[in-house]
């Protein structure tokens, strides 16, 4: 297994082939994304990267991340989406990526990695929590209908 990063240093695209792959294991997380899954990525990569754990050309799982400043961590790492294949799942590849996302946020000079996680997914924070990851606040949400 492998990490691949769908843009280089200055942000440039440079995986545009492995978006199509990753699209089947995105939807496992994210089922309700548009059916043009490559023009919503291009929106949301405009302002984030994506890393890919492949195995050949089989996408295993995948990482949507951002980073920012603010008044409260600084310079905060955000993973949007965290996502293994349903088939490869316990086997590492979510430890990988993570592993990955590290040291990218390191290099940025991130004190840590931060990340939401439905209240349902009860398998997914057993994860983070082995993980070293804690919940240190409630994130809240309003709707516009």
């Amino acid at each position: 297994m492998k990490i691949v990063e769908v843009f280089s240093q200055d942000g440039q695209i440079v995986g545009a082939e492995w978006l199509a792959c990753a699209e089947p294991v995105h939807r496992q997380l994210r089922p309700h994304l548009p059916v043009d899954y490559a023009a919503k990525m291009a929106r949301v990569l405009a302002g984030a990267r994506m890393a890919l754990a492949v195995e050949g050309d089989s996408v295993l799982g995948l990482a949507v991340y951002r980073w920012h400043e603010n008044t409260f961590d600084g310079l905060k790492f955000y993973i949007d989406d965290l996502v293994t294949a349903e088939t490869r799942r316990s086997e590492g590849v979510g430890h990988t990526l993570i592993t990955h996302l590290e040291q990218v946020a390191k290099e940025l000079g991130a004190g840590g990695l931060v990340l939401d996680s439905g209240a349902q997914r009860t398998q997914a924070h057993k994860f983070y929590f082995r993980e070293g990851f804690v919940i240190p606040a409630f994130n809240f949400k309003k709707s516009f209908s």
